[in-house]
């Protein structure tokens, strides 16, 4: 199944906002904050996602007696230019999921979250019918949900039934990086879903893995552990950030199908031919 190519678009639009990087980076594990800052300066990132659940709770206001971990992160965020998606990382049911929202839209003030709600430990995979009904309520309430879910494309369906007007796949299982676990799916979703927004989140290890995804024309890449657990995770956003560019102009570049046979890039027709030296 190919996707039809869509027109090429210098903008990556989320929720009415125009973005011009296509490489929306994680905050976690980074060495330092000085090296968080500068890879999202190397990534030209303009999007950056945060767990409320790892930044709340270290903190007070002296003067308010109030939780100011949150705000102290996000006033790091602000000294990159980037835009904050809060998440709801390590919530496993829909009540807990919602109730860290409000938190983040109180701390953050943004309606954006990037919504998880976790099924399964080893996996970490996305528990596909409380994230719905999160999704369903969140929307409700005015947040503008990114959705972190699985390829399946039922439940890709119901999500945007519920309000969400972005999608984000897993590759493969978070902070594995092994990649595009099934790019037979992730193809046939966006197949499926020509007009959604989708981006590839999770599992991403390699600038060629980041590539291959926006191959398949997905708006963008979302992924962190892949820098910040990296050698030099500075250069490897750089990396990263050069690969998901060339691989979203390759897409609309509009690439040749693969073929079982060769195909000479010369062509044989009108070549000249010599049979021979010898003569009667």
């Amino acid at each position: 199944m190919t996707p039809e190519k869509a027109p090429p678009s210098e903008t990556l639009n989320l929720y009415g906002s125009e973005f011009t990087s296509r490489f929306l980076i994680g905050s976690a594990q980074y060495p330092s904050p000085a090296i968080l800052l500068d890879a999202i300066a190397a990534s030209g990132a303009d999007i950056v996602t945060v767990s409320l659940r790892r930044e709340a709770g270290k903190g007070v206001d002296k003067d308010t007696g109030k939780d100011s971990a949150g705000q102290q992160f996000w006033s790091l965020i602000q000294q990159s230019g980037a835009r904050l998606l809060p998440n709801t990382a390590g919530c496993k049911t829909v009540k807990e999921a919602v109730n860290t929202a409000h938190m983040a839209r109180e701390l953050f003030a943004t309606p954006w979250l990037k919504l998880e709600v976790i099924g399964e430990d080893d996996t970490l995979q996305p528990d596909v019918f409380g994230l719905v009904e999160a999704a369903r309520i969140l929307c409700a309430e005015g947040f503008q949900v990114f959705p972190y879910t699985t390829d399946d494309l039922v439940v890709a369906d119901k999500l945007l039934a519920a309000g969400c007007e972005v999608l984000m796949p897993w590759g493969s299982p978070i902070g594995s990086g092994r990649g595009l676990n099934n790019p037979f799916a992730l193809k046939a979703l966006r197949a499926h879903f020509p007009d959604t927004t989708l981006i590839v989140d999770a599992g991403i290890g390699l600038p060629s893995q980041a590539a291959q995804a926006m191959e398949l024309g997905y708006d963008a890449i979302l992924l962190n552990t892949a820098v910040a657990k990296a050698g030099d995770p500075v250069a490897m956003a750089s990396a990263f950030a050069q690969a998901i560019e060339a691989g979203h102009t390759a897409f609309n570049a509009g690439a040749i199908e693969a073929r079982d046979m060769a195909c000479p890039s010369t062509p044989v027709l009108g070549s000249p031919f010599w049979h021979g030296t010898g003569g009667a």
